[in-house]
């Protein structure tokens, strides 16, 4: 399998590198521009275009979006401009670049780079993977195999809906909480959805992961919760791997 490029797009950046999809690896140093705002369709393109001309990259390319995506297809505009409802977004980032392009849910991208490299490596059952960042992702498994554009941080909960809005670790930040008051946050999230899927294991990614030591013990759901092993590179491996899975 050839190295394929992969760009995770956020709510607030932008990143990519350059993937071995079969294993994971990342052959080269992370790209990161900052999200437009406001994040309009064309605003964004040139900026997957910017991070494609870095790596002077030619070839096929593998980008998430925090959205519901089907068919290349935006369908929600979880932290982007609503313009993206129901645009191809394939499409524009195919034209920019020239290239041919597969778009995943960005929260997919990165449980499925998790489960084939990182903490869900070989785990069966119900896996769900939440990313706490902008907002809040979920990716769920079932024996390995991805349930796609689930939107846990969209439910209702404590009164906000969506519960991202409430929960997201930039709220954490936003509202100045301390590790543990934002931890019982989570915490509480984390028993609404194990009452709901009975999963097997949880695991927590997003740029908290690295921070999981300093939440973990205010976590009390009786389900294993460990922290995502890529971290924040995940989503640009899961790009480069829908890529990989696109052209077989």
């Amino acid at each position: 399998m050839p190295v394929l490029l992969g760009i995770d797009i956020g709510g607030s950046g932008i990143k990519g590198n350059l993937v071995e999809p079969e294993t994971g690896l990342l052959l080269a140093e992370r790209f990161k521009v900052p999200t437009p705002q406001p994040s309009l369709p064309p605003d964004v393109a040139n900026a997957v275009a910017e991070v494609a001309s870095h790596f002077a990259y030619r070839g096929p390319i593998g980008c998430t979006f925090p959205a519901i995506v089907k068919g290349g297809v935006t369908w929600s505009a979880a932290n982007v401009d609503t313009a993206w409802i129901g645009y191809d977004a394939a499409g524009l980032f195919g034209r920019v670049t020239g290239e041919r392009i597969t778009v995943i849910n960005d929260a997919d991208a990165a449980g499925m780079a998790e489960m084939a490299f990182g903490a869900g490596a070989g785990e069966r059952g119900v896996v769900l993977v939440l990313t706490f960042g902008t907002g809040i992702g979920s990716a769920l498994f079932s024996d390995g195999r991805l349930v796609p554009n689930t939107e846990f941080g969209h439910i209702e909960l404590a009164g906000f809906r969506p519960v991202e809005q409430w929960a997201a670790a930039r709220v954490r930040s936003d509202e100045d909480l301390t590790w543990e008051d934002w931890g019982r946050r989570v915490d509480r999230l984390l028993h609404h959805l194990e009452q709901v899927l009975s999963p097997d294991l949880f695991i927590i990614g997003g740029g908290v992961a690295r921070r999981f030591a300093k939440f973990q013990d205010f976590l009390t759901v009786p389900v294993k919760t460990v922290a995502a092993l890529l971290e924040n590179e995940a989503g640009i491996v899961g790009a480069a791997m829908a890529a990989a899975r696109s052209i077989r």
